[in-house]
């Protein structure tokens, strides 16, 4: 009788321990911070799927992924942490067990973040439009005027195309990198519109952390205001974030604008419901509608086959011969924001890739294998 009642009991196990493991895992848990979650299966994702993505990044230590968190039609499905070293904006390397009260780094989806706060500012009339001459907006720097500097626009800022000297392919730990200049710079808005032009205005796209600096030097001039007030009466109270933390320049003490914002991960996954929600959040507009479309619309090319919006990443991932376009905010380390309007779905990849060729396709791997395979359309 014993014996039969172990096998018996066995036998459950076998067929309901696993099913109960794959509904566990990468559930959302509870929080009070304004998400709603579900099932994933309930909004047309595969769990069995999700729950492969979670074992294969805890098993492929190299990859360093920090955190996975995917949202369906508005809500949280699933959220994955893992432990790894990371390496928190201008401090040294540091092995860190991840979880939804850790907050992270965003490195460059901070850019993303300072474009919707643009949006906001235009509506406010901090600034009246973006075609306004950025010598126009910061008269204190006008020694630095030049006939073809005159030409640049706070459009040409938000597309990345001053066309000023600029170069951040040398290692952030080079002082010859244009944005380790800049950060170190005793007033790192004059250290950028002090370097030579390269192209004319409007013409040409080059990544530059220096367009996000002087946007925040932009909004401060008109406001009085530094970027991180303005984020936290604009963006972050709306939105109910209230753990924010900014990195800030060394020499001013001024919170870096291109690359320092700090926030738990669910926070950061809300940017994404935003834009996908065309600026609003549980019905509220936070951002005008108008800005968000036009700021995830294609502005200008990027690098390769990638456009470039106002500070979004626009590309496209090819699923079963089914071609699917994303807007993303890209971060260094593997720091990645998918939202993907066709399928109501928005992704957040963390890893700490600094320095590793590995963070270009990590975040895109996490995408591309895993979720969008996973998801009915």
């Amino acid at each position: 009788m014993l014996r039969t009642l172990i096998l018996a009991l066995g036998a459950v196990l076998a067929i309901g321990g696993p099913a109960a493991a794959q509904a566990a895992c990468g559930a959302p848990g509870p929080q009070a911070d304004g998400w709603e979650t579900a099932d994933p299966a309930s909004v047309g994702l595969d769990p069995a799927a999700l729950c492969r993505l979670a074992s294969r990044f805890a098993a492929w230590k190299e990859a360093n992924v920090h955190a996975v968190l995917v949202a369906r039609h508005g809500r949280l499905v699933f959220e994955q942490y893992f432990t790894g070293s990371d390496q928190q904006w201008g401090q040294p390397p540091a092995d860190t067990t991840f979880g939804p009260s850790v907050p992270h780094d965003l490195r460059s989806i901070t850019k993303s973040v300072v474009s919707l706060l643009v949006g906001v500012g235009i509506d406010k009339g901090w600034v009246h439009d973006i075609d306004q001459p950025v010598f126009s907006l910061l008269p204190d720097y006008a020694d630095l005027r030049t006939p073809e500097k005159e030409r640049i626009t706070l459009r040409d800022l938000l597309t990345m195309s001053a066309g000023l000297t600029w170069s951040e392919d040398l290692p952030y730990s080079d002082p010859k990198n244009s944005e380790t200049g800049m950060d170190t710079a005793a007033d790192p808005c004059r250290y950028v519109l002090e370097q030579p032009v390269a192209d004319p205005a409007g013409t040409v796209w080059t990544y530059s952390g220096g367009s996000a600096a002087l946007i925040a030097c932009v909004l401060r001039k008109a406001t009085g205001k530094t970027i991180d007030e303005l984020a936290r009466t604009a963006l972050f109270e709306p939105l109910g974030i209230t753990h924010v933390e900014w990195a800030r320049y060394p020499r001013t003490g001024e919170p870096v604008a291109a690359s320092g914002l700090r926030l738990l991960p669910r926070d950061t996954l809300k940017f994404g419901q935003l834009v996908l929600d065309h600026g609003a959040w549980h019905g509220h507009q936070i951002v005008p509608a108008a800005w968000v479309d036009a700021a995830v619309s294609p502005q200008i090319n990027g690098p390769g086959s990638v456009f470039y919006g106002f500070q979004f990443w626009l590309g496209r991932s090819l699923v079963a011969r089914r071609e699917v376009d994303w807007v993303a905010g890209i971060g260094y380390g593997g720091q990645r924001l998918f939202i993907v309007p066709s399928l109501d779905l928005t992704v957040l990849i963390h890893a700490g890739l600094y320095a590793s060729p590995r963070q270009d396709w990590v975040g895109t791997a996490v995408l591309n294998r895993f979720v969008l395979p996973a998801t009915t359309p």
